[in-house]
């Protein structure tokens, strides 16, 4: 990946917020990380300048943040401000994973933030940060980690278990939909509460338990990609999120020490199951025939768009493309990109 392409793009926004419009997220890192490390490195500036107008400063904070009293602003979008720099003063004073290593299990219970994009954040720049440590690319990662802290959502809880785990397609059937589907994401994750079916879904995370975590969530976001093509056309952008959310923890692991892979796995299958139950509808349609362009291609195509959901889809089901080779991911990806393009 050419360092100078992404580390100019992260430069470039560095002074920008994590939010537009009140709570909107700025797509800008992630979609610039997906696009150098397609080969679209030339492109990225030329995206930026299309999605500039959507920028907006950098927030300037209230009051500093006290190490030993990070609890009460979790959670306070108010304090984005005094979390960018809290972040600021974490990486300049340690190793990058040390700091992600422990901040990981604080702000994963908080999964949902941000509709999962602060922990998608943190994925883009982790992996960034494996491929080469640069300056800009550790600013990045306290940038997605402030915006994890200042949005953190936890979801409802799941069962104290244990709840017998099945294969991950299967599991995504079993998800419960969330009865008022006609508002935001806020409300429809509230409502995760109120399904009686909600704790023994949550709590069943797929996967035969002799496989390590990362099988597991591998498998998680394969599931989450291949129902895209199936039951995206009722909210293709919003649906996404079930597959980039668990891809973007996959992605993190190898920067974290073994013994957070497990709660990781929990995590990410219970954003994958929210999102699912709060945006999947009750149809499903059928599978795409099994042929379509390569991903190189469809990610030109998601280019084209200008869309950075599609782009950053693409990017996900290239990951879970090359561990299956499954014909069908190829029909799945260009349908996708049209349904997300056009919503």
């Amino acid at each position: 990946m050419p360092n100078s392409v992404l580390d100019e793009a992260y430069e470039r926004v560095r002074h920008t917020g994590p939010e537009r419009d009140g709570w909107l997220s700025n797509h800008v890192p992630m979609a610039a990380e997906a696009l150098v490390r397609h080969g679209h490195g030339r492109a990225v500036h030329r995206w930026i300048d299309a999605y500039a107008d959507r920028l907006e400063e950098r927030p300037r904070g209230i009051r500093r943040i006290a190490a030993a009293e990070w609890r009460d602003p979790l959670g306070d979008p108010v304090r984005t401000g005094d979390w960018l720099h809290f972040f600021d003063r974490e990486l300049a004073g340690e190793p990058w994973r040390d700091v992600l290593a422990r901040w990981w299990p604080r702000l994963l219970p908080g999964i949902a933030a941000g509709a999962t994009h602060g922990v998608i954040r943190v994925g883009h720049a982790v992996r960034a940060l494996l491929d080469a440590e640069t300056g800009p690319r550790v600013a990045e990662l306290g940038n997605g980690l402030a915006y994890w802290a200042a949005r953190w959502q936890p979801l409802a809880p799941p069962g104290a278990g244990p709840y017998p785990a099945t294969d991950a397609r299967s599991a995504l059937d079993a998800v419960p939909r969330v009865p008022d589907q006609r508002f935001g994401i806020r409300s429809r994750l509230a409502q995760l509460a109120d399904l009686t079916r909600w704790p023994a879904v949550a709590a069943a995370v797929p996967g035969d338990a002799a496989d390590d975590a990362p099988t597991r969530l591998a498998a998680v976001v394969d599931a989450a990609v291949l129902r895209h093509g199936t039951h995206g056309y009722a909210a293709p952008v919003m649906l996404v999120h079930a597959a980039t959310a668990p891809n973007a923890v996959l992605r993190a692991l190898p920067a974290l020490p073994p013994p957070l892979w497990q709660p990781s796995l929990a995590a990410a299958w219970a954003a994958t199951a929210a999102v699912t139950a709060a945006y999947a509808p009750a149809e499903a349609r059928a599978l795409p025939p099994a042929a379509g362009p390569e991903p190189g291609e469809v990610m030109a195509r998601a280019l084209d768009t200008g869309d950075a959901h599609a782009i950053k889809f693409t990017d996900t089901l290239s990951d879970a493309y090359a561990r299956s080779g499954d014909p069908v991911l190829l029909a799945v990806a260009a349908r996708s990109v049209e349904q997300i393009a056009a919503d």
